[in-house]
């Protein structure tokens, strides 16, 4: 059953993730800020997590003066991450919430635009440590506190061209159908063993620096600007989507 028009409808109501303790990767700019206001607004402690300590404090000053709780920021850079980094920060969130309510894989590494024969080797490691084996390390190590909730969501990002591969997209294609079969096969795992949903979003075009990085003749009046997905970011991280699992949503259906 297909629940998109749920998704696309849905106006989140006020404090819907009221006590949740949500993870956002990537939470520095673009949808990942976005995301982390709204659901900061929205009445969940945030965990800021992002390479750039500079942007994350900037997220949390402007959670802080909407008069959001208190976020939590976990500087982590996740194209040289270890295992170990993992558990460190399992062990943080577990001491300082004793669970995870949900999690958003955003962050996201574009690589080169350039033909499979061309591309770096180095390159395509990089890409795929951040897009694909970064978010399987992380949602492993944080999977225990996932059981700790009543109601937990897990959200991956998606794309085009993790469902279809298109010339010159090299890396970045591969690591989002990996992205997308990572999703399913977790999802029909969790199906049997929990309460634990997950589910992916493909954004679409959005004003990002990645869309700009990506596409730099694009005007960026002409993407949607990141704040207009938070709706559907809130439907999949909140009570909205319970029994929705192991699905892929359009966020910006063509």
């Amino acid at each position: 059953m297909s629940h998109q028009s749920d998704f696309l409808a849905y106006q989140a109501p006020a404090n819907c993730l009221n006590e949740r303790i949500i993870v956002i990767t990537g939470a520095g700019a673009g949808i990942g800020r976005a995301v982390a206001l709204a659901c900061a607004k929205a009445g969940a402690t945030v965990v800021l997590l992002g390479r750039s300590m500079q942007k994350l404090e900037s997220v949390y000053d402007e959670i802080e003066k909407a008069g959001g709780a208190q976020p939590a920021i976990f500087p982590i850079n996740l194209e040289s991450a270890t295992e170990q980094d993992y558990t460190q920060l399992k062990n943080a969130l577990k001491e300082e919430f004793g669970r995870i309510d949900g999690l958003l894989h955003n962050a996201g590494k574009l690589g080169t635009n350039t033909p499979i024969a061309q591309y770096n080797a180095s390159e395509w490691q990089a890409v795929m440590q951040v897009n694909a084996i970064a978010p399987f390390m992380l949602t492993q190590a944080l999977l225990p506190l996932f059981k700790e909730a009543k109601d937990a969501s897990i959200v991956f990002t998606g794309s085009a061209v993790g469902y279809q591969g298109r010339a010159y997209w090299g890396a970045y294609a591969a690591s989002k159908a990996a992205t997308e079969n990572l999703m399913q096969t977790l999802a029909d795992e969790q199906s049997e063993l929990s309460h634990i949903r997950v589910n992916s979003i493909n954004p679409g075009a959005t004003r990002t620096q990645m869309r700009a990085d990506a596409y730099p003749a694009e005007h960026p009046n002409d993407v949607t600007p990141p704040e207009a997905h938070a709706n559907r970011y809130l439907y999949l991280l909140g009570p909205a989507s319970q029994g929705v699992n192991g699905q892929q949503f359009e966020a910006q259906p063509q």
